[in-house]
């Protein structure tokens, strides 16, 4: 098992535990390179939030082995979305971590404290560990993260070493979940499905041309979709 498949799945089951969580969809995802699928789509349902959305994408021979996590809270929640990527690629691994806020931290400064502050001692040491090193990712890009956002490449023991980086945001984000946050001015629902639509473009993020190469273009707007909605 690959470190990003082991640390997916790991997530994967915490969440699921944590918040009480069933798989609703387990969709098999073929691609005309290979006779086998190439990947899987998941959605999870049940517990305090909208869902837990997986995609996994394998595919050995051009070197693809990526998992993505990404759960959504409530349309009308300003708890952020949790989303983690753990990538490896022939040369490195990589990895994008953060917590999606759901209102303008600039002007909504209790729920900048509660949901994000306390992140930043994780933030510092991820950038501490040794092979960790910045990936390439635009400010457009950037704009509609959060300015905790770890998105680095890695080597092997650097990916590793991350781990405890993952399990303090996702033991931080299951805590707000729990306890909730500072109420927000925003139109949550109206924000949010602006949001998401520009963060899973095809415009905004090249790595929709990757997933419809692979996939085609059915089978990526599937997954897109599931993203959105």
């Amino acid at each position: 098992m690959s470190l990003p498949t082991a640390l997916s799945e790991r997530v994967l089951t915490t969440l699921g535990s944590a918040l009480g969580l069933d798989t609703a969809e387990d969709l098999a995802l073929t691609s005309a390179m290979s006779p086998d699928p190439v990947g899987r789509l998941r959605v999870l349902r049940g517990g305090p939030i909208e869902k837990v959305v997986t995609v996994d994408l394998v595919v050995p021979p051009i070197g693809l082995d990526s998992h993505m996590i990404f759960a959504f809270t409530g349309s009308d929640s300003a708890l952020p979305h949790f989303t983690l990527d753990a990538v490896r690629a022939p040369e490195y691994h990589a990895m994008h971590l953060d917590l999606i806020p759901r209102a303008d931290l600039a002007v909504e400064l209790d729920y900048l404290d509660a949901a994000f502050l306390p992140l930043t001692p994780l933030l510092e040491q991820a950038w501490l560990i040794d092979g960790v090193a910045p990936a390439a990712i635009g400010p457009r890009q950037r704009a509609m993260m959060s300015p905790w956002m770890v998105v680095c490449r890695a080597t092997d023991s650097a990916f590793t070493a991350l781990d405890t980086v993952v399990d303090g945001y996702l033991a931080h984000w299951l805590g707000l979940v729990d306890k909730g946050v500072p109420a927000v001015s925003a139109d949550l629902a109206v924000r949010d499905r602006a949001n998401r639509a520009n963060l899973f473009s095809p415009e905004v993020d090249p790595v929709w041309t990757q997933v419809t190469r692979l996939l085609g273009a059915d089978q990526a707007e599937r997954v897109r979709g599931e993203l959105v909605t």
